[in-house]
């Protein structure tokens, strides 16, 4: 089983808001990741309307001074919502940022017990299938919230099967309709039908030939959504 030695150290870009809640910039994720900050800052940037949607708050963004003094922006996020932004990122940059959290929480803790001994540096030897088990352990739960208003919807195949169909053929009858329509990849209402809870959006992990994984999000429908298919073929 192949080991990998990391040292973590703090540094300025890990801070903490009123609450003491730690907090990371976007400019030290793009260090753990191996990006350029600018292609970080364009990816939280992608991702925050469906957060805002779910969790009804932006990000947090703040200015920070580069090496000509000049102020840049960089976002400061919580743990959950670095969690949230490394599933655009591959596996091994996403172990590496569940890791920087387990030793900033290990040397906050660690602190808190010995305020007079200013821990610098933790040196970890940990083994790759436990950093990426523990990384898909984090993951699912994040999913798992993201997905708590879609539970208990329902998928076109599985009301489709009430009347001997799949889901394609009751998506194609829908948009017969003008119900839905197919738009960036995904079926999605018409203005029409639209705020009238009938949908929900489904979210869930794909892997891309390169091996790196993504969150999409698929149309789902409620109780109230299924009924109002239902009606239109019986």
């Amino acid at each position: 089983m192949k080991q990998t030695a990391m040292t973590i150290s703090i540094n300025s870009s890990v801070n903490s808001n009123q609450n003491g809640e730690q907090r990371m910039t976007s400019l030290e994720i793009a260090q753990l990741s191996g990006k350029q900050h600018k292609d970080v800052l364009k990816a939280i940037r992608n991702m925050e309307s469906a957060w805002e949607k779910v969790n009804g708050r932006n990000f947090a963004l703040v200015d920070y001074k580069d090496q000509k003094g000049e102020l840049r922006p960089c976002y400061l996020l919580s743990k959950t919502e670095c969690l949230y932004i490394a599933t655009k990122f591959n596996d091994e940059a996403r172990a590496k940022l569940v890791l920087r959290w387990e030793e900033l929480e290990r040397l906050r803790i660690a602190e808190m017990e010995h305020p007079k001994q200013k821990v610098k540096e933790i040196r970890l030897l940990t083994c790759d299938e436990e950093i990426l088990d523990e990384a898909d352990d984090i993951l699912g739960d994040e999913l798992a919230k993201l997905n708590r208003y879609s539970r208990f919807c329902h998928t076109a195949s599985e009301i489709a099967k009430v009347f001997g169909m799949d889901g394609a053929d009751l998506n194609s009858f829908l948009a017969d309709k003008n119900i839905i329509r197919w738009a960036k990849g995904q079926w999605r209402l018409t203005q029409k039908y639209k705020n009238l809870g009938l949908t929900e959006d489904r979210y869930k992990y794909v892997h891309s030939l390169n091996g790196q994984r993504k969150l999409v999000s698929y149309l789902v429908w409620t109780e109230k959504g299924r009924q109002f298919v239902l009606g239109l073929i019986q």
